[in-house]
């Protein structure tokens, strides 16, 4: 079996969400801090008011940015909610990634608990991330776009280079179902009880080393 190695360290700062997400691409420092400041805004309101009550309006208020600087980036709320959910993919990744170089070649159990013990953290303290997480909890941008196809192609690649695996079409495959499964099972944990369910996270644990046993041992 080839050697596993460690993922690079990641940089400090979180990267902005992808140019695909906004109107357009902060290109200045200012513009991007005040990216930043809007989204943390956004974040911030979808746990006050959910996001039925949450308007741009608000959030450029609350930013304490002119409502022309919400629209300079995003169209509308949803836009502006589904790039928050791929800052959130980015943090979480960035999390994981850290945590994972810190381990070592500790194999792929390891890095499931961890993958699992990073999102349970963002789930009950990242502002906004219990409603949004990573675009599956209220239909944001194009139903088309597959959010957890996103979070499963991200994980592949990421754990493929830490395991010294090829992300082949049979792993993707895997993660996916993974990832649409654990998605399931954590919305039944945290409809229990909004701290997660632990005896739920538990059996999480559990089923999802039993189905990646299959392709990683």
């Amino acid at each position: 079996m080839a050697e596993r190695r460690a993922p690079e360290s990641p940089p400090a700062a979180a990267p902005a969400p992808a140019p695909a997400a906004l109107r357009r691409a902060p290109v200045q420092r200012r513009s991007a801090q005040r990216l930043t400041r809007i989204l943390d805004a956004c974040a911030d309101l979808l746990d006050e008011t959910g996001y039925e009550d949450l308007t741009t309006r608000l959030v450029a208020e609350r930013a304490g940015v002119p409502i022309g600087s919400v629209y300079r980036f995003f169209g509308n709320k949803r836009a502006l909610v589904d790039a928050l959910a791929q800052r959130n993919l980015e943090r979480y990744a960035e999390r994981v990634t850290r945590r994972l170089a810190a381990a070592g070649s500790a194999g792929w159990r390891t890095a499931l608990d961890v993958l699992l013990d990073e999102y349970l953290a963002m789930k009950r303290t990242a502002p906004g991330f219990s409603l949004v997480d990573f675009g599956t909890q209220i239909p944001v941008g194009d139903p088309g776009a597959a959010p957890n196809h996103r979070v499963a192609d991200r994980l592949t690649d990421l754990l493929s280079a830490y395991l010294d695996r090829t992300p082949d079409p049979a792993l993707r495959r895997t993660f996916l179902v993974a990832v649409e499964t654990a998605d399931a099972l954590f919305r039944l944990a945290f409809r229990i009880d909004p701290a997660g369910d632990e005896a739920v996270v538990a059996e999480i644990r559990v089923l999802l080393r039993a189905y990646l046993a299959r392709t990683l041992d």
